[in-house]
Order: structure tokens, then C-alpha cells, then sequence
């Protein structure tokens, strides 16, 4: 039987329960601080587990009792449909932004992910 099946009837039998995948996510986009981000791809490296889709999902899902915002495309992109929410958490963090080109869609800002970042540096303790 397939992990992902495995996943899915344990998640049947408990129906309030959290995949475990999906705990350890959010328990990343916890630990990033304010006016910093990760990839979708970048958390699945640190859970060494996972991929960018995965990430994706489990955020889509069950990302709203966290700072969603903080977990982000790789190219700065803001959320297609969170865009407004989401800027106003990045501005009030103080996140790196870069301004919209003209040619931009809606002339939003995207995320300046070579100063946003977060790599989980110095106080990424309890690293896995």
C-alpha cells in the first residue's frame, strides 16, 4: 500500500486529526518571522520530505490558522486570489517588496525574495 494511501485511511479513521505531513508544514510556516518568507520548494527541503505541490496543498487545505502568507511562490508572485490580504501582512511586517512594472498584472508589487527569504539561519532550533 502506498504511503499517500496509508496517509489518507488514517486520516479517514481520524477524522479531526491532521495528516502528519500537513502538521509538520504548518509547523514550519510558524517558525518563519515576520517579514520573511519561504518557498513552497524551500519547506519541503527543510522537511526533507515532500515537494513544492505537496507544500502547496497542504497550505491551500489547512494553512489559514498560520501566517500563510509567509510561505510563497519562488518567483515573489503574490497569492493569485489572496493578493490584498496578503500585502497588507507583508507591509505591515515590513517584507521585501519590488515594485510593479507597468506590464504587470493589476501593477502589484511581488515579494523581493532574494532579501526575503528565510533559510532558517540562527534560530531555526529543533531543525529536522
Amino acid at each position: 500500500m502506498s504511503e499517500h494511501r496509508q496517509a489518507e485511511e488514517a486520516h479517514e479513521e481520524h477524522p479531526g486529526a491532521l495528516p502528519e505531513y500537513a502538521e509538520r508544514v504548518l509547523e514550519v510556516a510558524e517558525r518563519i518571522p515576520p517579514g520573511r518568507v519561504m518557498a513552497y520548494g524551500d519547506v519541503a527541503e527543510w522537511l526533507a520530505e515532500g515537494g513544492p505541490r505537496q507544500v502547496g496543498r497542504v497550505m491551500a487545505l489547512y494553512g489559514g490558522a498560520v501566517p500563510w502568507w509567509r510561505v510563497v511562490r519562488a518567483d515573489g508572485v503574490l497569492l493569485p486570489g489572496h493578493e490584498l490580504r496578503a500585502l497588507g501582512h507583508y507591509r505591515a511586517e515590513g517584507t521585501p517588496l519590488k515594485d510593479a512594472g507597468r506590464s504587470a498584472e493589476g501593477h502589484l508589487p511581488r515579494l523581493d525574495m532574494r532579501r526575503a527569504r528565510w533559510d532558517g539561519g540562527a534560530d531555526a532550533e529543533g531543525h529536522t
